[in-house]
């Protein structure tokens, strides 16, 4: 139903943004700087949506599912463009795309319901070590938050954080099941010792 549709301003980039996850970024070209305005104006966000790797800029293309973004704060960079820091809100599906005359990427979204709340299993102990190895070693702005025992947001933390390819990363964001995001997390981190994945 198009007429249920929401328009989102979307930021394509070469990663893959979880619900819960912090994004930094650096602005620079007009259509952004004129996006943060009108999402600092109004109180709302953008969307990120990764861009396909495989593609040019002349014939790029971006995932169908992607993740708000919701502005935390602004700074001054080094070099005097401007930083924000954002923050993964929840995830939507791109019906279509329109373009305004800056060039800015709009979409024509629906909302992906939240997650159900599920019980982590035994069988992803180690998921649980190495997020609790991982809190232990980053710093507390670049981790999600994870409630106790809550499947979904342990499978979304790990995905964010853990250095997967995008398109890897893009396959876990759209998976709709929080057990399934979990054993496919345990699939690609492999036999070995979940602590081994721990990024330097």
């Amino acid at each position: 139903m198009t007429d249920a549709l929401d328009e989102l301003a979307l930021f394509p980039l070469q990663l893959v943004l979880f619900p819960g996850a912090p994004l930094p970024l650096r602005i620079f070209e007009t259509r952004y700087l004129e996006l943060v305005r009108d999402c600092s104006r109004s109180g709302q966000g953008f969307g990120v949506v990764m861009l396909d790797p495989a593609t040019d800029q002349r014939t790029a293309r971006h995932a169908s599912i992607g993740t708000e973004a919701v502005i935390e704060d602004f700074s001054t960079l080094e070099d005097g463009l401007l930083g924000i820091r954002a923050r993964g809100t929840r995830r939507f599906r791109i019906h279509h795309t329109s373009a305004r005359d800056n060039g800015l990427l709009i979409g024509h979204v629906e909302w992906i319901a939240p997650e159900p709340a599920r019980s982590i299993g035994p069988e992803f102990a180690a998921l649980e070590s190495l997020y609790r190895e991982l809190v232990a070693r980053l710093p507390a702005a670049e981790l999600p938050e994870v409630e106790a025992d809550n499947a979904s947001q342990l499978g979304m933390a790990l995905a964010g954080i853990l250095p997967l390819d995008p398109p890897q990363a893009q396959e876990l964001l759209a998976v709709s099941d929080p057990e399934e995001r979990l054993r496919a997390l345990c699939w690609l981190l492999g036999p070995d010792d979940a602590s081994d994945a721990v990024p330097d």
